[in-house]
């Protein structure tokens, strides 16, 4: 039996990979995720805009169709657009232009429907989960992009909308099973932004309605599931496309920005114009290895960026119990492969996993605590699931607990418990 709308209370986690949507009962007992896509309690971020039926294609659904070759435009990772310049642009989508905060509304309207058929009334009220930074070093920039998220949601009917740091959300469901107090650090690696807190947990500060003495410190740093992508796949499949390749005359070599936007999920679809088509044919002709360039004016011409960066990800994935691997994609006119090993990715994300060890050593100092007296870890996000990451994460606290909450679930669940917390 569905519960009351009154009786209710909603979390959504917009995230740049997937989202997920919590909801909590008012009268006590566990939070729960709504499935979104069949049985699915996650949905791929994703959007495609069918040019065939004129339909609008979400997550999985949206990834199926592009795979597919069906004619229309595929938008993912719209999440890393927030509080950057790229929001105030428009871009093409069929025959009308639209602005990616409308873009996005969409998306969370989708997501708003699925609560209205779960509860058989109209939505309002919904904690939203945020990181910590959406834009590193930038305060007016990450305060405009919670604002440029909030605009969003509201345009689509949400007629309350707070906002909870998703690192303390995936605190908050952790803190709900727990018999005793913790000192904890909560490793958020989401898809594209990483976030670390220090808070103290227990049965009794859980009944608590203002936690901000208990959380004594929290950073972020905009690195994620994405700009592991990203880097993998500069280091393999660019070079196939001519990466690092050279003019004719050995003069210059190819211009960088184009192979650095292939790889960037949501920079992906700005080189889908007839410019870029121009240039990729330019320098086709101008290229010392001409093959190369041909690869990829065929990927610009057939609109493949997101499929090779899906390639990129699933070995990328599979790194995580394997040794080694290889990164195939196939498609009429185009065949890459590329043999990639576990060392290659940790050698090719060093930087990244770097600028993660520096966050989670910038959070214990401004907590003011020592790494041994870290009592549990509390990892959460798709990205912790990478062995270097979670080396990272783990390898300066050999005595603490490590709980591996649900990857991809527990801040959607915490933001529901907030929600109740706050509305009820």
């Amino acid at each position: 039996m569905r519960e009351r709308l009154a009786m209710l209370h909603a979390g959504l986690d917009f995230g740049t990979t997937n989202s997920t949507l919590g909801v909590c009962g008012e009268g006590g007992g566990a939070p729960r995720l709504l499935a979104l896509e069949g049985e699915h309690r996650t949905i791929p971020s994703a959007l495609f805009f069918s040019l065939e039926d004129g339909r609008t294609y979400f997550g999985r659904a949206a990834v199926h169709e592009y795979v597919d070759g069906a004619e229309g435009r595929f938008m993912r990772a719209l999440k890393s657009i927030l509080g950057t310049r790229l929001m105030g642009e428009t871009t093409l989508v069929g025959r009308e232009r639209l602005g990616f905060e409308a873009l996005i509304g969409r998306f969370l309207a989708h997501l708003k429907g699925k609560l209205e058929a779960e509860t058989g009334a109209p939505a309002g009220a919904c904690v939203f989960g945020r990181p910590v930074r959406f834009v590193d070093e930038d305060d007016a920039a990450d305060a405009k992009a919670e604002a440029q998220l909030a605009s969003a949601a509201r345009a689509q009917g949400f007629t309350h909308v707070e906002f909870q740091f998703e690192p303390v959300a995936a605190a908050l469901y952790y803190e709900s099973r727990i018999a005793e107090e913790r000192l904890a650090l909560v490793v958020d690696i989401g898809g594209g932004t990483s976030d670390f807190t220090v808070v103290r947990l227990s049965p009794e500060r859980a009944r608590h309605p203002d936690r901000r003495d208990d959380l004594l410190a929290s950073t972020g740093v905009h690195v994620g599931g994405t700009d592991f992508d990203r880097l993998l796949n500069i280091a393999t499949l660019q070079p196939l496309l001519g990466l690092g390749s050279a003019t004719a005359d050995g003069k210059r070599q190819m211009p960088v920005w184009y192979f650095n936007d292939l790889a960037t999920w949501h920079r992906v679809n700005f080189l889908y114009t007839p410019k870029v088509a121009r240039d990729a044919a330019d320098l086709k002709r101008e290229a010392a290895e001409p093959e190369k360039l041909g690869r990829f004016a065929h990927v610009i011409r057939h609109r493949s960026g997101h499929r090779l960066a899906g390639a990129v990800e699933t070995a990328k994935i599979a790194l995580t119990d394997a040794a080694e691997t290889a990164i195939r994609h196939r498609e009429p006119g185009l065949a890459l492969e590329t043999a990639v090993s576990r060392e290659d990715f940790e050698r090719a994300t060093a930087e990244l996993v770097a600028r993660i060890e520096a966050a989670i050593d910038a959070a214990l100092a401004a907590a003011g605590v020592k790494p041994d007296a870290i009592e549990t870890v509390i990892l959460t996000g798709g990205g912790a699931q990478v062995p270097a990451v979670f080396r990272a994460a783990t390898g300066r606290f050999p005595a603490a607990e490590i709980a591996r909450s649900d990857a991809f679930g527990s801040v959607g669940l915490g933001l529901a418990l907030d929600a109740r917390r706050r509305f009820g």
